[in-house]
């Protein structure tokens, strides 16, 4: 029978186990794909450059502008962002949980 072995398996259609998004979530792709996607490769760069150790506040400063081409100030409020990102926890889960204790203490200071 030629016509059963060119259709698949009745276990393989379409249910929950291939469904990729669970009903009731949005079916764009562009939400979808910025939740569960990877990591921009600017957020990367960002979590890469915070990995580093620094000498002094210069330095860092003079690194941010000319290798991610943006303002320090732009650079803080995207690594605020990706510490509360799931997807920056996953990527580099060192660095993110110690920049939220970092954060954590000033709060807690203020």
């Amino acid at each position: 029978m030629p016509a059963a072995d060119a259709e698949p398996p009745a276990s393989a259609g379409p249910g929950p186990e291939a469904d990729p998004e669970p009903a009731g979530e949005p079916t764009s792709t562009e939400p979808a794909t910025a939740e569960q996607g990877e990591l921009s490769a600017r957020d990367v760069a960002v979590l890469a450059l915070e990995r580093r150790g620094w000498a002094g506040p210069g330095a860092k400063e003079r690194a941010i502008r000319e290798r991610l081409g943006m303002s320090p100030t732009r650079y803080y409020q995207v690594l605020n962002a990706l510490l509360d990102d799931p997807r920056a926890l996953r990527h580099d889960p060192v660095t993110v949980n110690r920049l939220r204790r970092l954060r954590a203490a000033r709060r807690s200071r203020r």
